[in-house]
């Protein structure tokens, strides 16, 4: 089991950056892949981001494409969301994830095992 723990959500305004991280621990060496998911209220999750840890190959939704960057930091045991241009329907509940299935989509929640307690981002002005 990977254990992770993600800091950094805030309030901000319209327009604002946030950097989120997520430090990661336990099992890691048979981590595939580490993504980004997010929720908001009366919505289901989803995809916002992921990195592949064989060639650090990085894939991010549509509605996020251009404003947020996935990164890791194998010295830190870390992985960030840098997200510019935050948008009012940004706001969510932001959680990490990791998976072990080479053979899972990066966009399918149920194949990543481990996952964080989650981080509030919350844009308004």
């Amino acid at each position: 089991q990977v254990h992770l723990v993600e800091s950094g959500g805030g309030l901000v305004q319209p327009g604002a950056s946030l950097r989120l991280s997520c430090a990661y621990s336990g099992r890691t060496m048979s981590v595939y892949r580490m993504g980004w998911f997010r929720q908001a209220p009366g919505k289901d999750r989803e995809f916002v981001a992921r990195v592949n840890w064989v060639d650090n190959s990085e894939a991010y939704a549509d509605s996020v494409k251009g404003r947020f960057t996935i990164s890791r930091d194998n010295a830190k045991n870390t992985i960030y969301l840098q997200m510019n241009s935050l948008k009012p329907e940004d706001t969510a509940m932001y959680y990490c994830a990791a998976t072990h299935d080479p053979t899972s989509l990066s966009t399918e929640a149920l194949k990543y095992a481990d996952w964080g307690q989650g981080t509030q981002v919350t844009v308004s002005s």
